[in-house]
C-alpha cells in the first residue's frame, strides 16, 4: 500500500514539475497550432505546448499501467 502511494505522489511531483518547465519555457513561443478534435477545433495554441501536454500525460498514463499483472500473483 505504501509503495502505491510512493509511486503515485512520485509521478504527481514529476509530471507537475515538467509541467512548471514547461509553462515556462513556452512564454515566448510564436508558432501556434489548432487541434482539430471530432466535433469541433481548439482555440490557437503554442505547438511547444501541444507536444508538451501530450508528452505529460502519456507519461501519467502510462506510470500506471502494469506489465506483468500475472506477476503479482506469483
Amino acid at each position: 500500500m505504501l509503495l502505491n502511494f510512493k509511486k503515485i505522489l512520485f509521478t504527481l511531483i514529476y509530471n507537475f514539475s515538467l509541467f512548471v518547465i514547461l509553462i515556462i519555457g513556452i512564454q515566448n513561443s510564436s508558432n501556434k497550432s489548432k487541434v482539430n478534435l471530432i466535433l469541433n477545433n481548439t482555440v490557437r495554441l503554442p505547438l511547444s505546448f501541444i507536444i508538451g501536454i501530450s508528452f505529460i500525460g502519456g507519461s501519467t498514463i502510462g506510470s500506471f499501467l502494469k506489465i506483468n499483472p500475472s506477476s503479482e500473483n506469483e
